[in-house]
């Protein structure tokens, strides 16, 4: 069995929010965020033990190559900087010169180049040599495209003058050194985002499958490799548009590769099944939103492949996820679970980073300057697989308590050696996580939260297991507010369609001493904002222990449900306030 839990450990800048900093999950743990340098826009990762200590590093392309090497237990010294070219983007990593060290080669997207980095063994890298390439390369791979023996490079890019998108292989002479390019073209007006690879017709050499788009529509094109860095062009399927990552595995254990390719501004992940021949069965859909990055592993030890996705988020608009579906062993996939990562999710990688062989998950942050690993924790099994979050909670108020499960989904039974609740705010108030855990046996931990200042804080509760050599935590998260709203939603009664309900109000109180600002102009918005209409009273600033007041006025546009919200922007604490506003067209 396997399971993986999240933990946010951050820095100031990065206080916990609810919207990313989340907790217990029945698969992965947030275990550390470590800091990136000028990492905003689009990046890269990669793994591979670089010091030959034993220990999983990582390689992230961001303003710089920059090399954390890893602890052993998860968390990663400050990285060492490479300046390479401008707006790096993709990296791979391969031993290109035969020497026993693992070596780097990362795109220049802005530059037109290809860096390659020569390991010294110890960590540390030479100075880069340059490939010149034609212009935006990006999703470089690493392979021995001509069958020598030797790995080759394989990148996508552009030909300015002809608006051909172009398949470019750089061949290894064996010292370090490449020659060509050979390019293939694939032709004009087309965007092109990802690269798989593998030998998908059984033939003994690389093939590669491209994800092209236009605007409106999305391919998956096989190239059928010659052996000698060219292709010939094979099968195309209809693919998302907005895929940026082809995962490339044997989904159904029978020699014949499999793709699964991601849509990043779609709701599913496309699972294409090879035939072996190089062609492939039409997509099974899978759901997972704004999917970014996938990889093919066994996360839970069955010996049947997993699929594991990143899911993108949006500057704090849409908090960034990683599903794992775990596999059927027949090529099909069971529905998503989904676990909380970095809030602007864009790339991330696989690799046991904290030795205690079971593969934990590196998600990069390409907004926030950070990545997030989060670390298997084998057989405990939590529920919820969110935060335990509070309601707003009046200052000196104290909430009703928030319970988390914990499930020994294991074969053997479990130790529990302690649990412990830190984080003034919080107090535990049950737990019978104690002593020994029978297989599919569960206990309970409560907490309740008392607000002490406004604003949000974060709690843990720390549970020592035999499921983990490692602390698993669960986050409490809170927020204390000065404003309180009397009721704090509305239900309209039935209203006939085009008529107008007569006003019902909310009252906005300010409970505390100092003048509470309202920064933004109150409004609704939601799904049926133009059904419902709001004026008042509160202005910009409503003094200390004063009230105003809000009106709404229901007037549908439809039959049935209208739904909408008021938004309301202070310093108050737990901003916005948004009461829910419901009410039903005749």
């Amino acid at each position: 069995m396997f399971s993986f839990r999240p933990f946010c450990i951050v820095a100031a800048v990065f206080a916990c929010a609810a919207s990313f900093c989340s907790t217990a999950s029945a698969q992965l743990e947030k275990r550390i965020t470590t800091h990136l340098l000028n990492a905003p826009g689009y990046a890269g990762m990669a793994v591979g033990d670089f010091n030959r200590d034993g220990k999983l590093d990582v390689v992230a392309v961001v303003k710089d190559v920059q090399i954390f090497l890893g602890n052993g237990d998860g968390t990663f010294q400050s990285p060492i900087n490479y300046a390479v070219g401008v707006n790096p983007n993709s990296v791979a990593v391969a031993d290109f010169n035969g020497d026993g060290k693992l070596d780097i080669a990362a795109t220049n997207y802005l530059s037109g180049t290809i860096s390659v980095l020569m390991g010294n063994g110890d960590g540390t890298f030479q100075p880069p040599t340059t490939l010149n390439v034609l212009n935006s390369p990006s999703g470089i791979q690493a392979g021995d495209f001509n069958g020598d023996g030797k790995p080759d490079i394989a990148l996508t890019n552009t030909d300015l003058s002809s608006n051909k998108v172009v398949i470019s292989v750089f061949l290894n002479n064996g010292d370090g050194t490449f020659r060509g390019p050979v390019n293939t073209d694939l032709g004009a007006n087309i965007g092109i985002d990802a690269l798989g690879l593998g030998d998908f017709d059984r033939d003994g050499t690389l093939d590669l499958a491209v994800a092209t788009n236009t605007l409106t529509a999305g391919q998956v094109v096989i190239l059928l490799g010659n052996g000698d860095g060219t292709f010939t062009r094979g099968e195309s399927y209809a693919g998302p548009p907005n895929c940026i990552f082809i995962a490339v595995g044997d989904f159904r254990s029978n020699g014949n590769l499999d793709l699964a390719v991601t849509d990043y501004l779609g709701v599913h992940v496309q699972v294409f099944l090879g035939n072996g021949d190089g062609t492939f069965q039409q997509p099974v859909f899978y759901a997972s939103t704004f999917s970014d990055w996938a990889a093919i592993a066994d996360f839970n030890g069955d010996g049947k492949p997993d699929l594991i996705v990143s899911n993108g988020g949006f500057n704090g608009y849409v908090s960034g996820t990683v599903s794992i579906l775990l596999g059927n062993g027949d090529g099909t996939f069971q529905p998503q679970m989904v676990f909380p990562a970095a809030p602007s999710s864009d790339t991330a990688i696989v690799g046991d980073f904290n030795g205690d062989h079971k593969l934990d998950v590196i998600d990069l942050d390409r907004s926030f300057d950070y990545m997030v690993t989060l670390l298997n924790t084998g057989d405990a099994s939590f529920s919820p697989t969110s935060p335990l979050r509070f309601t707003d909670q009046l200052i000196g108020k104290t909430s009703l308590p928030q319970t988390v499960t914990l499930t020994n989904s294991g074969n053997a039974s479990m130790n529990i050696d302690s649990v412990k609740c830190s984080g003034k705010p919080f107090q535990m108030t049950q737990n019978t996580c104690q002593g020994r855990l029978a297989p599919g046996a569960h206990c309970a931990m409560s907490a309740i939260f008392t607000a002490q200042a406004k604003g949000l804080v974060a709690g843990t509760l720390t549970i020592r297991d035999r499921a983990s050599s490692k602390p698993q935590v669960v986050e409490l998260i809170g927020t204390g507010t000065v404003v309180q709203l009397s009721p704090p939603q509305l239900t309209f009664l039935p209203q006939k369609v085009g008529t107008k309900s007569a006003p019902r109000m909310i009252q906005l109180t300010n409970t505390s001493s100092v003048v509470l600002d309202i920064t933004n102009f109150i409004f609704v918005d939601g799904k049926d904002y133009n059904a419902f209409f709001e004026s008042d009273d509160c202005g910009s600033q409503v003094a200390p222990g004063a009230s105003c007041t809000i009106a709404i006025a229901f007037m549908p546009h439809r039959k049935g449900a209208n739904l909408a919200y008021v938004r309301i922007e202070d310093d108050g604490g737990g901003s916005p306030q948004e009461p829910m506003l419901t009410g039903t067209g005749d």
